[in-house]
């Protein structure tokens, strides 16, 4: 099965924080998380695709390129995006459809935004979706606390289906590039 990691909004200025945004909750986690998975994608011989938002850092510099921790493998794809949607305005869909990827592991930021967008177009886009609870993140909103969020996504996007594709969300330690879907088909 051909297979694909996509890293959503890694950005130094977002996962860091700024002068008006605070760092991402568990910012430490979350990088080894991204590069442990990272390295499981390059053994199982997946492709591995950033995406950069042009909001952050308004599109330019060090604080919009991907985290300096974040090990960039040589073959990456990079797309950038201006919205919410890692799918609107990009190659994203037909770089994956000409690839012929069946199942995505999602990673990134922020939770509440653009996880969850990305979810839920790839599995209306065809593709399963492994979502990696210890693998996105996010900063506080003025309801709930940026570890609130990500709880909930992980609860509610665990088995959010749409009819034949649909996510499941797993722990970075676990064989993400084995998919469980079938076994709940």
């Amino acid at each position: 099965m051909n297979q694909a990691l996509l890293v959503i909004d890694a950005q130094q200025e977002l996962i860091d924080g700024n002068e008006k945004e605070k760092a991402v909750f568990n910012q430490s986690t979350l990088l080894n998380n991204i590069n442990s998975v990272i390295k499981k994608a390059m053994v199982s011989n997946s492709l591995v695709v950033f995406i950069r938002d042009k909001d952050v850092a308004e599109g330019s510099g060090e604080g919009f390129e991907i985290h300096q921790d974040i090990d960039i493998p040589a073959k990456a794809t990079i797309f950038d995006k201006e919205a919410t949607n890692s799918f609107y305005g990009t190659p994203l869909l037909k770089f994956l459809q000409d690839n012929q990827i069946k199942h995505l592991v999602v990673m990134g930021c922020k939770t509440e935004h653009c996880i969850d967008t990305a979810v839920r177009m790839a599995t209306v886009s065809g593709f399963d979706v492994t979502l990696v609870e210890d693998g996105h993140s996010t900063t506080d909103s003025q309801s709930l606390t940026a570890e609130q969020i990500i709880n909930h996504h992980n609860e509610i996007l665990h088995g959010h289906y749409n009819v034949d594709n649909f996510s499941v969300v797993r722990k970075a330690v676990e064989n993400l590039f084995q998919p469980t879907h079938n076994e709940y088909r």
